[in-house]
């Protein structure tokens, strides 16, 4: 049973520090998702074998994406989208294992991940056009859209954290309101739609990460597509 989404379970303290139970997922998350990489690649071959030819797939299918959104290399975004679409997979399906809580339940998880989008879209946008030239999208069409591009900025990112937050909660704590009501079977096609939902909303976040980086890269409204959510 899930408890308060705004609470924490914390399980033990690294010196004042506590450490609660969706930390401890999310650092195994990474650790096995980083061990999996290193496995699945460790010996790459000119004539791919099953696995590989699986991992060349996903990273087509991302690049393809990439290149439909944004102008130029998808080599450049493929390590970030590609990376956040796999972990907050990973993080949403997490909670199909008994007693284990998804990471992406929790509010400062999702809150971190819109953080590091942020700093992604800063990052690219001033890489590309300058610092001068970044503010001054800011300034488009007009200087009195100033603030309201400023507000929508930082609006649009809350919004990241907001829907993958309350989607993957509410999942959760229909699937376990279930067991506790129905059992161990009735619950299973639930359990198959929120696998369903947990990807879909994998894919939303990275799109929309994407579309953002692309604004801030090619100028407000120059990306090719904008996804609705």
């Amino acid at each position: 049973m899930m408890e308060n989404p705004l609470g924490a379970h914390i399980l033990f303290h690294i010196g004042p520090l506590p450490v609660d139970a969706a930390v401890v997922v999310t650092w195994g998350l990474i650790a096995g998702l980083g061990l999996g990489s290193w496995w699945a690649t460790r010996r790459l071959s000119l004539t791919p074998g099953r696995l590989q030819s699986v991992l060349e797939l996903l990273v087509s299918t991302i690049d393809a994406q990439i290149a439909d959104t944004v102008r130029g290399d998808p080599a450049r975004f493929r390590p970030l989208i590609g990376t956040l679409l796999v972990f907050i997979l990973c993080a949403n399906w997490s909670s199909l294992i008994p007693g284990v809580e998804a990471p992406t339940a929790r509010l400062e998880t999702d809150a971190a991940l819109a953080l590091i989008v942020f700093a992604a879209t800063l990052w690219f946008g001033i890489r590309v056009n300058g610092l001068g030239g970044y503010l001054a999208g800011f300034a488009r069409p007009t200087w009195a859209m100033l603030p309201m591009n400023l507000v929508e900025q930082l609006t649009r990112h809350l919004s990241l954290m907001v829907r993958l937050f309350g989607n993957v909660m509410s999942g959760g704590f229909v699937i376990a309101i279930l067991l506790g009501l129905a059992g161990l079977l009735v619950p299973i096609p639930i359990m198959a739609l929120d696998m369903l939902t947990g990807a879909v909303q994998a894919y939303i976040f990275a799109i929309l990460a994407l579309v953002f980086i692309g604004s801030a890269v090619e100028g407000e409204g120059d990306a090719h597509k904008e996804t609705d959510a």
